[in-house]
C-alpha cells in the first residue's frame, strides 16, 4: 500500500485549500488513479488499523438493497448514523441503486452476474449509482458512483470511480470494499480476482486530519492479508459474513480521525 501514502503525500504536500460544505476545509487535488493486483494480496491498509467487519457488513447491506442503518447497528456498525433521520433512513442510496434503479426496478447487480457469464467480453458491464432524478432524495449522493467489470483471460477486472474521495476514512474502506466485491463476484462468475483500478476526481483530506496523517507517513507499510471465501456460495446474494474470512492481518495501530458531515 506504498502507493496510497504516496497518495496521501501528494494531497498533503501540493493539495489546494479549499472550504467545503462541511466548513472544515481541505487539502484538495484533481483526477488521481490508484491499481491494485489482487493476486498479490487483498488491499487492506496496513499503516493503521481498519475495522474490516464494517467493510463486509456494508458492502452485504449494499447488495441486499437496505437503506436504513438499523441492521448495520445491530452489529455494532455506526459508519451511516450522522446521515440517517430519526428513523434510520438514509433515502434511496447505494443499495436501492444497485438492486432497485429506479424506474424500473432494475437490479443492476443481477445483470452484472447475467453479462459476465453470457457476454463476458461486453464494454456495458456498468453499475451506476449516481440516478440524478433521485439524487435530492438521498441523503448524502453517491461518492462512488459507478463501476465496472473487465475479463482478462481467467481473470476479472474491476475499475470504480469516486467524485470525492476522503483519502483518510473514506478511501482505504472504499478500496477494500470494492476488492471485497470483486472478490465476490469473480468466484461466482468463474473468474479469478484480478486487479482493481481506482480513479477519483476530488480527492482531498480535511485540515484536521494532517497530524495524525503524518504520523500514518512515518509508518513502513506491511505485508498485505489474504482474504478467503466460502467456496460453496456461487450466489453473489447469499454471502453472509460468516462467509468472508480475513488472514494474515498485522497492522500498525488505530489513528483516531474526527468524520466531518
Amino acid at each position: 500500500m506504498q502507493q496510497y501514502l504516496d497518495l496521501v503525500s501528494d494531497v498533503l504536500g501540493t493539495g489546494n485549500y479549499k472550504q467545503n460544505r462541511t466548513g472544515v476545509p481541505t487539502y484538495s487535488v484533481f483526477g488521481r488513479q490508484l491499481r491494485f493486483n489482487l493476486q498479490d494480496g487483498f488491499p487492506l491498509l496496513t499503516t493503521r488499523r481498519i475495522f474490516f467487519k464494517a467493510v463486509v457488513a456494508e458492502l452485504l447491506w449494499f447488495l441486499g438493497g437496505d437503506t436504513n442503518v438499523k441492521a448495520l447497528q445491530s452489529q455494532g456498525i455506526h459508519i451511516w448514523d450522522e446521515w440517517a433521520d430519526e428513523n434510520g433512513e438514509l433515502g434511496p442510496v447505494y443499495g436501492a441503486q444497485w438492486t432497485h434503479w429506479q424506474p424500473g426496478d432494475i437490479n443492476q447487480i443481477q445483470n452484472t452476474v447475467d453479462l459476465l457469464k453470457t457476454d463476458p467480453n461486453s464494454r456495458r458491464i456498468v453499475v451506476d449509482a449516481w440516478n440524478v432524478g433521485y439524487l435530492p432524495r438521498m441523503s448524502l449522493p453517491p461518492c462512488h458512483f459507478a463501476f465496472q467489470f473487465y475479463t482478462r483471460g481467467i481473470y476479472l477486472d474491476c475499475h470504480f470511480i469516486m467524485r470525492s474521495t476522503d483519502v483518510v476514512l473514506g478511501l482505504p474502506f472504499n478500496i477494500a470494499s470494492y476488492a471485497l466485491l470483486t472478490c465476490m463476484m469473480a468466484q461466482v462468475t468463474g473468474y479469478l480476482p484480478g486487479e482493481l483500478i481506482w480513479t477519483g476526481g476530488d480527492v482531498h483530506a480535511y485540515t484536521n486530519h494532517s497530524q495524525g496523517l503524518r504520523e500514518q507517513l512515518t509508518r513502513p507499510p506491511r505485508l498485505l492479508p489474504r482474504i478467503s471465501l466460502n467456496k460453496h456460495v456461487i450466489d453473489i446474494f447469499a454471502f453472509k459474513i460468516d462467509d468472508i474470512l480475513l488472514t494474515d492481518y498485522y497492522p500498525h495501530a488505530h489513528i483516531k480521525f474526527p468524520i466531518a458531515v
